[in-house]
């Protein structure tokens, strides 16, 4: 039964509640899967502390309902559920049927009652599963870095084109006002031409070497571990019980890329929104002269001539021939001529940023030529996309295209070797690189679906 008009504008009127712009919702929108009446259903894979993040964003928002969570370990999701469902008894919630529970992520992607998955596994676990997901015919928001190979990056895209899904990107930062005001400043020439950004986050990962130890029951490791080389435990990877923490395994290459796939899938992402790459990425890849200690000094160049540099300090800045913009979380400045114009550089003065933000729009943006997506919750903008069926603000090319940026940013650090890439092909150039660098071999059997 097609909607009415009364449920049509109820559903817009509680998305934009939670700050995303209407968009026109088609017929198919209000198909059997997600009907006129019906909240979008949610399961949630991966229970940790981002985990627990999202799904209190998630359970904040109108017309959603979390209906089974998956994790590994018996407490973190067992966890999980019993925020969910202490949720609903305090609303009351006549519809809500309980939270199931699963160990194994196949199981939850085979139910029939899920429109949606939240992702926030470690990050070796990303592809395989938002691709399996996408098969199972479900709608994605995966947490960044988007996968831990480029291989996985290219996997994925296809998978989510191949099976028409939409797919949020966790790089958050773009539903910021403060990141889209800078890179909407560096868009529309108010500082000049672009000739290089600094892009400030941590350094590469490090093999794992960390030694065995016991675990108290209640983990299932071998599956932790899942894609990853077999090892011992070690409580550094997977601390057991509901921790107040972001693990480390993302210093360890075969679970993550460090700090430049960590904070690098999120200021290389605006770099790439400042210089509008994207759909495109680098061409060239320089590692500094010290690159087998170094943690940062590697020189991205695109095709636009733009060079964007790997620098240690925390935030993003684009540096044009009439001035700068810098930004980060909380964080705005820009100057002209080498004269401040706004500022907000103190995240204790709540009152400075907005300020900032507002002299810099209706001084340098009221005639703005060019306007970025405007979004002001990461997640509900993901299930206004549901409806919509148009892609999100970070969808999957994009969230893509920035973590292959990271990836080569590390291989730079690996190899020590200058790499010539094709951001069309997204492969190395003829006698650059090697294929083997592009991903990593998988155990036990598991695969790409």
């Amino acid at each position: 039964m097609a909607p009415t008009p009364l449920q049509r504008r109820s559903f817009l009127k509680s998305i934009l509640a939670a700050g995303v712009s209407p968009l026109l919702l088609p017929s198919r929108a209000w198909s059997a899967k997600v009907g006129p009446n019906d909240a979008i259903r949610l399961g949630f894979i991966g229970c940790g502390i981002q985990g627990r993040g999202l799904l209190s964003g998630f359970l904040k928002l109108p017309n959603t309902r979390a209906v089974a969570v998956c994790d590994v370990d018996t407490t973190r999701r067992e966890n999980h559920r019993q925020i969910i469902e202490t949720h609903y008894a305090a609303q009351t919630d006549a519809g809500f049927k309980g939270c199931a529970v699963h160990n194994d992520f196949r199981e939850l992607l085979a139910r029939d009652d899920i429109d949606g998955v939240v992702i926030a596994t470690p990050d070796h676990w990303h592809a395989i599963i938002a691709v399996a997901a996408a098969a199972a015919g479900k709608d994605i928001y995966c947490e960044k870095p988007l996968t831990n190979t480029i291989h996985e990056a290219r996997a994925l895209m296809d998978a989510v084109r191949k099976n028409n899904r939409v797919f949020q990107t966790g790089s958050m930062q773009r539903s910021s006002r403060e990141f889209r005001v800078a890179c909407e400043l560096v868009r529309n020439g108010v500082i000049g031409k672009i000739s290089r950004v600094e892009a400030g986050f941590g350094g590469p990962a490090k093999p794992c070497d960390l030694p065995a130890e016991e675990m108290e029951a209640g983990l299932d490791w071998d599956m932790w571990l899942g894609p990853a080389p077999k090892r011992d435990y070690n409580s550094i990877l997977s601390p057991r019980g509901v921790n107040k923490h972001f693990p480390q395994w993302r210093a360890y290459r075969e679970y993550g890329g460090g700090g430049v796939t960590d904070w690098g899938a999120h200021h290389l992402d605006i770099a790439h929104w400042g210089i509008d790459a994207d759909r495109s990425g680098p061409s060239q890849i320089v590692p500094p002269d010290d690159w087998s200690s170094a943690d940062s000094g590697v020189r991205l160049q695109y095709p636009n001539g733009v060079e964007v540099r790997h620098i240690k300090e925390n935030g993003v800045t684009f540096f044009g021939s009439e001035g700068e913009v810098y930004v980060n979380r909380g964080k705005f400045q820009i100057k002209l001529g080498g004269t401040v114009h706004a500022s907000a550089l103190s995240k204790e003065d709540k009152s400075a940023l907005p300020i900032a933000l507002d002299f810099a729009e209706k001084e340098y943006l009221a005639n703005a030529k060019v306007r970025l997506y405007a979004s002001t919750d990461h997640k509900a903008d993901f299930l206004s996309s549901m409806v919509s069926r148009k892609q999100p603000i970070t969808d999957v090319e994009t969230g893509a295209r920035t973590v292959i940026g990271c990836h080569l940013i590390s291989l730079a650090y690996y190899h020590g070797k200058t790499i010539k890439w094709d951001p069309k092909l997204l492969s190395f150039e003829k006698g650059s690189g090697d294929s083997k660098w592009l991903h990593n071999e998988y155990r036990g059997g598991w695969k790409l679906a």
